[in-house]
């Protein structure tokens, strides 16, 4: 008995027939295929950018929320929500609609805590990521112009914030502000023009709410979605850097790969980051401005501190001596606002082209995918330090005020340390930390020749009493000695046979950077190393 078998096309789900027309026109399944392939380091510290990604997108979700009951505008009219004790007072409606969203609608103080909460560990992540990178050395060729985004995101992200801390009007966000119009007006020739441009009119103006308001749903978003579509794609092209360890070489670095598993641990992930925002939203009151009041000039105190990520330029502008104004061209110049400007300034522009600084002076022009340990590369390290310690000055003197209170001491001393700080500080860092950092190469050195202590005492025929040392296993071996030594750039005559200034300017950068510098261990040292241990 013969079976007939049927030749009619199965029957496929809509999905399936979605997927593949889809397919068919966008070859989507060949970018998810690839995607899936690329190797993802599982060091926790790579988890930074992820924290900086999903807090990004809690941001996005709560903002959206909050959009929908928030009045930009700066119309005066009198509370009449439920929070009693502001009842009646007159105040814009900026400020009143945020009051109604923290009182009179269901959800949305916990909704505008998450959004607050979200956004400085956003700015938090993206700033521990930047050491991270910089620490590590992952800003080198061919990751320089990645280096220069992430920057650029860290800056729009502080501008972020601020814009938003700006929009509820109240005495807090009011006083920021002011300090803003105050630095923008202490600009020569164009700052009063500038601020009346900004604030339509003599502060605080009619309309710096709407147009912050413009700033921070609109314009400052777009930009930052935009540079983190650009940032991924370049993670993407370049991949990761990965610490060095077996099998893992410049031109090999392994790791799992996207999918499945990475993809999922990602997925876990944000609803992690997602829920710990919740909790400490939930937790802990973050801006009450029911406190402060709607802005009035006349009951400014000590204590107004902005959020943490603008207390480097507050602190700036506190730090200035006295008596650095004067006229000249019948106009009135304000170095105590202009210094901190160009100080802030040449320091933002420093960090952001510091790939090609550091580039320049070694005359590095390798590709590098293995991040670099700190104590390897102690020029680099000890300058990290020395500008995290600069950072650290400048905003411990934002609250110079609440720790000369705090603590009974004078403001006068608190402020005269903190200037001794921040010019001597950097450079006691730097030396320190340079020596820490080569200190800690020697003991690698002498680890990887010799072998750790192992605790076990031996006797020789001699009578010579000595301790065993216990030879690395080849993943701590690779990981102290796996490091390259680049050479400095010799002082040669150009093609004119001349030697200018600027190449003994170089030059002199270069012994610096590389002075005191420790060799990796040669195999040939490895080896009788080994042989020693035997």
């Amino acid at each position: 008995m013969s079976t007939a078998t049927s030749t009619a096309p199965k029957k496929r789900s809509f999905t399936a027939a979605a997927s593949s027309y889809i397919d068919e026109r966008t070859s989507v399944s060949t970018f998810v295929k690839e995607l899936g392939r690329k190797a993802f380091p599982d060091h926790w510290s790579f988890l930074l950018g992820e924290v900086a990604l999903y807090s990004f997108v809690v941001i996005l979700i709560s903002g959206t929320f909050l959009t929908f009951f928030f009045q930009a505008s700066m119309a005066e009219v009198h509370y009449e929500g439920s929070y009693v004790p502001l009842k009646g007072v007159e105040m814009s409606a900026a400020m009143a609609s945020t009051l109604d969203i923290s009182f009179d609608i269901r959800g949305g103080l916990f909704v505008r805590q998450m959004h607050h909460w979200a956004a400085l560990l956003f700015v938090a992540s993206i700033g521990l990521h930047m050491l991270r990178i910089f620490f590590t050395g992952a800003f080198r060729k061919p990751r320089e112009l990645n280096w220069v985004i992430g920057f650029t995101l860290f800056i729009l992200a502080m501008a972020e914030g601020f814009t938003g801390y700006s929009l509820p009007d109240d005495l807090l966000s009011g006083n920021g502000l002011r300090i803003i119009d105050g630095m923008v007006k202490g600009i020569p020739l164009i700052g009063t023009w500038t601020s009346f441009l900004l604030f339509g009119g003599e502060f605080p103006g009619t309309a710096i709410v709407g147009r912050l308001y413009s700033l921070h749903i609109l314009l400052l978003p777009a930009i930052i979605v935009a540079l983190i579509a650009l940032h991924l794609l370049f993670v993407v092209v370049h991949k990761h850097t990965q610490y060095a360890g077996p099998g893992k070489t410049e031109k090999n670095a392994v790791g799992p790969p996207v999918l499945p598993v990475y993809a999922a641990k990602a997925g876990g992930f944000f609803f992690i980051v997602f829920g710990v925002i919740a909790l400490i939203a939930s937790l802990f009151t973050i801006n009450p401005i029911w406190n402060y009041g709607p802005y009035d000039p006349s009951p400014v105190s000590a204590g107004t501190q902005p959020d943490w990520y603008i207390g480097f330029a507050d602190g700036a502008l506190r730090l200035v001596p006295p008596g650095w104004e004067f006229v000249w061209l019948d106009r009135t110049w304000s170095f105590n606002i202009i210094a901190p400007i160009l100080v802030l300034g040449g320091f933002i522009v420093t960090v952001l082209l510091y790939p090609f600084i550091e580039a320049w002076i070694t005359g590095d022009k390798r590709e590098h995918h293995i991040a670099d340990r700190p104590r390897n590369a102690p020029t680099r390290t000890a300058i990290g330090a020395a500008g995290v310690t600069f950072y650290a000055v400048l905003w411990a003197a934002a609250s110079s005020d609440l720790i000369a209170t705090h603590f009974r001491l004078t403001m006068e001393g608190v402020i005269h340390s903190l200037q001794a700080l921040l010019i001597l500080g950097p450079i006691i860092a730097y030396f320190v930390t340079k020596r820490v950092a080569i200190a800690l190469q020697k003991k690698d050195r002498e680890i990887v020749l010799h072998g750790y202590e192992s605790g076990r005492i031996v006797r020789l025929p001699g009578g010579e009493f000595i301790e065993v040392h216990q030879p690395l296993d080849e993943y701590d071996r690779w990981r102290l000695v796996s490091y390259v030594d680049h050479q400095p750039v010799m002082l040669r005559p150009n093609e004119q046979g001349k030697i200018t200034g600027r190449m003994r300017f170089r030059a002199a950068l270069t012994r610096w950077f590389f002075e005191d510098r420790i060799a990796p261990v040669s195999r040939g040292e490895l080896e009788q190393g080994e042989h020693g241990h035997h």
